[in-house]
């Protein structure tokens, strides 16, 4: 007889979808507007130099990097790192990625809150997710000789509540970074108006994945909160 997990079809699976259905409107947006080429055929990386330069910050590198979207702000190495199709590309797409990425940068420069406490927390969620799923099976499988062993069990959803909380954290430094760039864009008059529109499709669609992410791991909480929470009941 097979066994059907419904909490994961009915609570993490919807998730799942809207996380695929996010990742597949970043791409055909990006593609969409990637073929839009500003007026002033400034590139990505000259775009993300721009913002940084507005924005007073000047000691950040900008490295050109292999990948489709790969782009990110590295904060050890102080460095932007853009993709091909965004550090050479003048069209819209490449300029609003290359800018939100410049974004991270001025935020780390100017010791943005969530920014600190993402970095800040880092390590603990790394450990949290590592140990969260092996403390829920040993928690569960020792509660069948004792239920006081349930804690265990308790304590590795604990743990990847800390993932959650890290996910909670990323939507505010994501949101801002886009902020900051578009602001800074139009500013530095980089892209004209109806221009920018491009820029800020591609970026609110690049947001949804971070709202998709948040979701994902949120029902893989409750998820196993449920399965702890029912195998405790069910040894009373």
């Amino acid at each position: 007889m097979f066994y059907i997990d419904w909490t994961y079809i009915i609570l993490v699976m919807p998730a799942i979808i809207f996380s695929m259905w996010a990742s597949m409107r970043v791409n055909t947006t990006f593609e969409k507007y990637s073929k839009q080429n500003s007026a002033r055929r400034m590139t990505g990386a000259e775009a993300a130099r721009r913002v940084l330069q507005a924005n007073g910050v000047h000691n950040v590198r900008i490295e050109k990097i292999s990948g489709n979207l790969t782009d990110h702000y590295d904060p050890k190495a102080n460095v932007i790192r853009l993709s091909e199709a965004v550090h050479d590309s003048v069209s819209t797409a490449a300029i609003g990625v290359a800018a939100h990425e410049a974004g991270h940068a001025v935020q780390h420069a100017q010791n943005y809150a969530p920014v600190k406490i993402r970095t800040a927390i880092v390590p603990i969620t790394n450990i949290g997710s590592k140990l969260a799923i092996p403390l829920v099976i040993v928690g569960i499988l020792l509660s069948y000789v004792s239920a006081q062993y349930a804690s265990i069990a308790y304590a590795g959803v604990a743990a990847f509540g800390l993932c959650v909380v890290f996910q909670l954290v990323t939507l505010p430094t994501e949101f801002n970074a886009s902020r900051r760039a578009l602001v800074a864009i139009e500013q530095c008059g980089i892209l004209s108006r109806d221009e920018l529109d491009g820029s800020r499709k591609v970026l609110t669609a690049a947001a949804l994945t971070y709202v998709a992410a948040l979701a994902v791991t949120l029902m893989q909480f409750l998820r196993l909160f449920l399965m702890v929470a029912g195998s405790s009941n069910r040894r009373k």
